[in-house]
Formats: structure tokens, sequence, C-alpha cells
């Protein structure tokens, strides 16, 4: 009678399991996994995966978005420690446009770049409100959910093919995420000079942001205002964004011209 060969036993420690669910959030570490997927990539059981998210999760390494997790704010804050040269030009010379508008408003204000299909914010400034957004200085978001990557996909033809190419998942009801549809939400934005988000990313989040041009006429960053959808009404804050983004356009052509010379 042949026995039957028993199962292979897992040898890896709790901490190569935990290392392995996090290796396998992959490109997908910022736009989120349920835990069947990442069970099956690092080769888990969900239980097992579900118990290791929950301790990642009190620890900061990951958070939940809906029903599905990604990485969280210990990676965010570690990026802010390394951030470009280039990045860090942009934060220098914009950080006093985004302190005007949030002395305009009082909302809560953010300065983002385009990195691939994602936006990397470079600062931020908290509103008076009780409502928390989910983004983070050094943290990085899907550009299709917010408003300042959505103002900065509008512009920008490769990085809009390649947030077509990834999966887009529905943080919110509201998420847009067909194709079609964002592809009129991006001609929209583009036409009207500004993208707003209405709980896209987060639900009661109401953010408008309009973009910062270079000397090229491409923009070189966003800046938005945001606050709670119950009070926030984004129509109101449109001018005065507006006049900010533009003032702070001057700034970045000046100082490309005067470091050409």
């Amino acid at each position: 009678m042949t026995q039957s060969t028993p199962r292979e036993r897992d040898e890896r420690t709790a901490v190569d399991k935990a290392i392995s669910v996090i290796k396998s959030f992959g490109k997908d570490a910022h736009v989120g996994l349920g835990v069947s997927e990442l069970a099956r990539r690092a080769g888990l059981s969900k239980s097992t995966t579900f118990r290791l998210l929950g301790m990642l999760e009190r620890n900061g390494v990951v958070e939940r978005a809906g029903t599905a997790y990604r990485l969280g704010r210990i990676f965010q804050e570690i990026g802010a420690q390394l951030s470009t040269p280039d990045q860090d030009r942009v934060r220098d010379l914009l950080t006093p446009y985004l302190a005007d508008l949030y002395e305009a408003t009082r909302g809560t204000v953010q300065l983002a770049v385009l990195s691939g299909e994602h936006v990397v914010y470079l600062n931020k400034l908290e509103g008076h409100q009780r409502l928390r957004t989910p983004s983070r200085i050094g943290g990085r978001m899907p550009a299709y959910c917010t408003a300042v990557g959505k103002v900065l996909l509008a512009h920008n033809a490769a990085a809009q093919d390649a947030t077509f190419q990834m999966p887009r998942h529905a943080w919110t009801p509201s998420t847009i995420v067909g194709e079609d549809a964002l592809r009129a939400e991006l001609w929209r934005v583009r036409q009207s000079g500004v993208a707003i988000d209405r709980g896209e990313s987060l639900e009661r989040l109401t953010c408008v942001a309009a973009p910062v041009m270079g000397p090229g006429g491409e923009p070189i960053a966003a800046i938005s205002v945001s606050g709670d959808a119950a009070t926030f009404r984004p129509e109101m804050h449109e001018n005065v964004l507006r006049r900010v983004c533009l003032a702070a356009s001057r700034a970045a052509v000046q100082l490309r011209f005067a470091t050409a010379a």
C-alpha cells in the first residue's frame, strides 16, 4: 500500500511570513490588495495572512482601504526622507504659495508631484477640521482617485496610459475606475483647469486642485485645498486656488530662467 506524502511543513518563522506578505504587495503597494490575493502571492493560508495583516496594521506597516490593504505610514514616513533633489527644489519653491492658500482658506492644503501613475505628497498643512485626509508628506497615492493626481494626469499622456494599464481599486463607491469614465473625467479636468475629488479617495472628503505650470507649459506640481464634504464647497475656493497656482507658476518659470542664465 502506497503511503501518501505528508504535506510539506512551512518552516518559515512569523517574521519570514510577515515579510512575505509585505513583499507580496509588489507594484500594487499603493493600490491595495485583498486578503485572498495576498495569501496566494505569499503562499500562506487566508487565516494566517489575515492574522499577520492585523499585526502589521497595528504597527502602521499596512493600512486598510475598504476591503483591501495597502502599505502604511511607516513606508510613507521613510519615503519622506528619500525625496529627490528635484522634489526638494519644487517643495522649497512652492511651499510659500501653499502657505498663502492655507491662510486664505483655512482648509487642508497639499503640494504633490506625479511619479509614474502615482502622486507623491511633498508638503501638507492641516486645516481646522476633524476629518483627516489620507495623504502624508512623503506618501504616495494612486493618481486616478485624487484631485492633485487627476489634474496632473490630465496633462500627461504617458502617465494616463500607465494608469489605464494598472488595476484600479475603488477606494470608495465614488471612485472613478472605468476607463471610459476616467478618460471623460480627465478631459473635463483639462478643459476646466481644475480637478475635484468628491469622496473618491475618502468618503466625506472633498478636494479641489489646480496645476503649477513650468517653463515648458506642462505641470511641475499640483496644489489642492480640501475639507469635509458636509461644509466644504470646492467652487467657493476655485478662484483663490487659481490665483495662487498662477503666482506659483510665474515663480517656477522665473526660477528656471534664472538658473539657465
